[in-house]
């Protein structure tokens, strides 16, 4: 039997990390004596006369709270939230069907006609396209700012800025945003403080221990870390998980399933050694393309070359598993990756346990995504070029990995 603090989760510091992400908030099922937690799938749970009342406040402080009915939460769901919470040492946790479920949940929840949110210029082009075009329809103003300088931050700063959302390493270029440095500036100010560690994961950097106020993860990605199931949360306070539960998680109808959550667990028992394992990897192949002579630049938080390089080991435990690199010719690159390769597969998406490769145009992100101002493209193309080949490292040998690569940058 486990003792009181995998329970409750209230003193993380008592275990390794290691420890917690396999065995916190998990007993072995009073009935039958399983220990994998089991997936309840049912929809409605009986209740109650009294316990059944329902409203948005209601839905809060749900952790005394009978389970009524799995659109608002379910057993399975709730245990990933306390198990994630417990993992960023959070006090709770709303997990949600999809990365940017996760982030609209924050938006649409603590934004309203009037506000101000700041936002990297550079993140996950989804997330991008929500902020700058959508959210100005509600009446919502957006700054979008090179959040790796605090001064452009600083800039930002509007009377009614409510928000600043930072990602850090960022998608694809891999700057980093000084967690501290940004909440130090933000604080007794009224503004709220959000990370996107979807690259880093709890096992790199912990953003709440650094001054955030929220984590946002895109649990598709490395936390799940199969390619199998889509998923996202939003991990802080009990305050303010409270006010996004009951908002987003009562009415924008982002529920994520029992399977999916048990799956998401099943995968984030494994994150310790499969993310040492495949940083690793990406070390020493970042290592290796910086050497390589068709290679003109590489991007990895890891290297010595990395402009932020100081920052990330002060506030990375590993440097992740993404690389992004230039080369000259990134039209026959492109083909060669697509079509040859026998260890990267071609696709979108980051985290699964096999090695991912896609190349990410300047000209096309420029025209779909970022919209950049002169100033912004130009800066952009300092640091990507005509664009970036992305890797996402998996699980494979790193020997079998550069041997591919050798063969398509020959």
């Amino acid at each position: 039997m486990l003792n009181d603090d995998f329970d409750t989760g209230l003193n993380p510091e008592t275990f390794a990390p290691e420890t917690l992400a396999v065995h916190a908030a998990i007993r072995p099922d009073p009935h039958t004596n399983a220990i994998a937690p089991n997936i309840v799938m049912s929809v409605n749970h009986s209740f109650l006369p009294n316990e059944g009342a329902f409203s948005a406040q209601g839905m809060e402080d749900i952790s005394d709270s009978p389970f009524l009915y799995a659109g608002w939460t379910n057993p399975t769901v709730r245990l990933l939230e306390q198990r994630l919470a417990i993992l960023e040492q959070a006090e709770d946790g709303l997990a949600t069907a999809s990365g940017m479920a996760a982030i609209t949940a924050v938006f649409m929840s603590l934004l309203k006609a009037g506000d101000h949110l700041v936002i990297s210029d550079v993140c996950y082009a989804a997330v991008y396209e929500f902020a700058t075009q959508v959210l100005p329809q509600y009446g919502i103003e957006v700054t979008a700012v090179d959040t790796s300088c605090i001064k452009s931050v600083q800039n930002a700063l509007r009377p009614s800025t409510k928000l600043v959302h930072i990602e850090t390493p960022c998608n694809p270029l891999l700057r980093l945003t000084n967690i501290q440095e940004v909440s130090l500036l933000l604080k007794n100010s009224g503004i709220l403080l959000s990370a996107d560690s979807t690259f880093s994961t709890p096992v790199i950097t912990r953003p709440l221990a650094l001054g955030a106020d929220l984590v946002i993860h895109s649990l598709t990605k490395f936390i799940n870390g199969h390619g199998d199931v889509l998923g996202g949360c939003v991990l802080g306070s009990k305050a303010l998980i409270s006010k996004l539960r009951s908002v987003a998680g009562i009415y924008f109808g982002a529920s994520l399933s029992a399977q999916s959550a048990w799956l998401i667990m099943r995968g984030m028992e494994t994150i310790y050694p499969r993310m040492k394992t495949l940083c690793e990897s990406a070390q020493t192949i970042a290592e290796w393309l910086e050497n390589h002579p068709k290679v003109l630049r590489v991007l990895y938080p890891g290297l010595a070359s990395h402009q932020q390089f100081s920052l990330a080991k002060q506030q990375m435990t590993f440097f992740g598993g993404i690389i992004a690199f230039q080369v000259e010719d990134i039209e026959l690159i492109e083909q060669r990756f697509a079509h040859e390769s026998r260890m990267f597969y071609y696709a979108y998406s980051i985290g699964h346990q096999r090695s991912l490769a896609v190349v990410l145009k300047t000209d096309d992100l420029d025209k779909s995504t970022y919209r950049f101002s002169p100033e912004q493209k130009a800066k952009f193309s300092r640091e990507a070029g005509k664009g970036v080949v992305r890797l996402s490292v998996g699980l494979e040998s790193p020997t079998d990995l550069i041997r591919d690569l050798s063969h398509l940058l020959r």
